[in-house]
């Protein structure tokens, strides 16, 4: 008869620890964290396509500077967009360890070149502050927030607040599929 009383007890045990997994699981959120200048930046992983090796970029004529230009990726053209250059940082050589990040944004494709791709974070709703007033604006609206870690801090990027609707028409109007 213990046996029978300790079973059903297992069992909400088992659907406690099932739902804790289910809220945590609601709570927290994956980022893909990359360095440019020295500096940590993340976006969601679910807006992530996948991670490639700088390779060839065919450039093009009469885009903005931070266009790189457009890369065939398995019979899709998808324009490149250097990060360093849209977001006004030093100029850096590509090395050994410079990625293309894919992104896919409002049906969209592009890919961004950062410096080097660290890791896949797991966040919560609690390390996100807001960006400070003084860099929150019209021109840093691609700031979603601050990850805070213990010794550092994480810029948050949105992904689709990167380019104008302007540049990103500027980008379609390059031509290719799913830009």
């Amino acid at each position: 008869m213990t046996a029978a009383i300790a079973e059903p007890q297992t069992n909400k045990d088992a659907d406690t620890t099932q739902d804790s997994a289910l809220e945590s699981a609601k709570t927290t959120t994956q980022i893909v964290s990359f360095r440019l200048a020295n500096e940590e930046y993340g976006v969601n992983i679910m807006q992530v396509q996948e991670i490639i090796l700088l390779g060839q970029i065919t450039k093009m004529p009469e885009v903005p500077d931070y266009i790189c230009g457009l890369i065939n990726l398995r019979g899709h053209v998808i324009p490149i967009i250097d990060l360093r250059r849209r977001f006004g940082l030093p100029a850096h050589d590509s090395d050994e360890h410079t990625r293309i990040i894919v992104v896919n944004v409002s049906d969209k494709t592009i890919g961004m070149v950062v410096d080097a791709v660290d890791e896949v974070l797991r966040i919560t709703a609690e390390q996100i502050e807001p960006p400070p007033s003084s860099i929150a604006g019209i021109d840093h609206s691609y700031i979603t927030g601050l990850v805070k870690f213990e010794k550092k801090l994480l810029v948050l990027l949105s992904i689709e607040n990167i380019l104008s609707e302007d540049e990103q028409a500027k980008i379609a109007s390059l031509g290719g599929q799913n830009v």
